[in-house]
């Protein structure tokens, strides 16, 4: 009995060590339920404020790469595309959460998911992929996916993006970029028919359309298997998601004091929250990149935005319905341009089924250019 012991005590205390941002996740829920009211009273002190808001961004990001950390070990183990869906739905959740909290704290912000979706855009189609396509070019002259894959994520992207994000700017003048019940009700039965259609494609009949078959990718997992069972990643990743849930409401609090009492670009809360999301999905595609397993981070990035649009924005404008708070979608005319532009590229970049070095400078020269605008405004 003690030699059966031994390697099970070993592997609690591997789990452990593993885990061990977990405790701090929870430590941190806990210090704000108790002390959120003492926490908030710092943040008319910019020393107070830099500190609540330093300590929450952490602790949501760690807890955030924990979860991905858990899906991208779920995703080895089931294959691809579940993994990858696995990894978008979750964040997508934490993206919803993010959203409605700062949106219903303090003042109505209804330009808030308008500016998230587009920086979400941004970063993943423009900082995400350019840094993927350069670090995996950087020891190869090019890299394969599976085109046919690509060509169904953009054939999705484009008019979904264009619909969410362009077309209300072009509405009669007594709507505005805040679009009519009419156009909301058809973008959100549009956006979760075809999003649960290209679901039921993904991972029935064209799976294939998903998976690199080329032969360059299949090296086994993109790291060494943790060992644990399938249901202990499962547990985790939603007693991870707890914590998150919960610390990022209180998150609200310091992102809503910089843009209505300093006066910071009303798009910074946006581009807060989709830093949050985007980064740990960021990591998981630059790291299968760097592996030459470029079709997984094809699916990670361009998943990443067709789940943002395909699912956050009708989550939200039912929200918005339900309780009244009013939702801009219509970009401004430089952001426009800079969306439009980046789809564009997007589809040549992607257009071959193989990339290289000079497509991923492209596309970090248009995230420049975003950072530029924002600093701009």
């Amino acid at each position: 009995m003690q030699h059966d012991a031994t390697p099970q005590k070993s592997t609690l205390a591997r789990l452990a060590r593993e885990e061990r941002l977990l405790p701090v996740s929870l430590f941190a829920a806990a210090a704000f339920y108790a002390y959120g009211d003492t926490f908030s009273a710092w943040l008319s002190h910019p020393v107070g404020l830099a500190l609540v808001f330093a300590a929450l961004f952490a602790v949501i990001l760690g807890a955030v790469l924990s979860v991905v950390r858990h899906a991208d070990e779920l995703a080895d183990r089931l294959g691809e595309p579940f993994g990858t869906l696995i990894l978008t739905l979750t964040i997508t959740t934490i993206e919803v959460v993010a959203i409605s909290s700062v949106m219903f704290h303090g003042d109505n912000n209804p330009t808030l998911v308008r500016d998230t979706l587009f920086a979400v855009i941004m970063i993943i189609l423009n900082g995400m992929v350019g840094l993927s396509l350069l670090l995996g070019a950087w020891r190869r002259p090019e890299q394969r996916h599976n085109l046919q894959g690509a060509n169904a994520y953009l054939g999705l992207i484009v008019p979904l993006a264009t619909l969410s994000l362009v077309l209300p700017e072009f509405q009669p003048a007594a709507y505005g970029p805040a679009i009519s019940s009419l156009h909301q009700t058809v973008l959100v039965f549009m956006s979760l028919v075809l999003y649960g259609t290209f679901l039921l494609l993904q991972t029935g009949r064209h799976r294939v359309y998903f998976t690199q078959r080329h032969g360059s990718e299949d090296h086994g997992p993109q790291h060494a298997p943790s060992g644990h069972p399938v249901a202990v990643h499962v547990i985790l990743l939603f007693a991870y998601m707890a914590p998150v849930v919960y610390l990022v409401e209180h998150l609200a609090s310091p992102i809503d004091y910089l843009i209505e009492t300093i006066r910071a670009p009303a798009a910074l809360g946006g581009v807060i929250m989709a830093v949050l999301v985007a980064t740990p999905e960021a990591i998981s595609a630059v790291r299968a990149a760097i592996a030459d397993r470029l079709q997984r981070a094809v699916n990670i990035f361009l998943g990443s935005v067709l789940s943002t649009i395909g699912l956050t924005v009708p989550v939200m404008l039912a929200i918005s319905h339900l309780t009244g708070h009013t939702i801009t979608l219509g970009l401004g005319r430089s952001e426009m341009v800079m969306l439009i532009l980046t789809l564009a590229v997007s589809m040549i970049t992607f257009a071959s089924g193989r990339t290289n070095l000079m497509q991923g400078s492209v596309h970090l020269t248009l995230f420049i250019t975003y950072l530029l605008l924002i600093l701009e405004g």
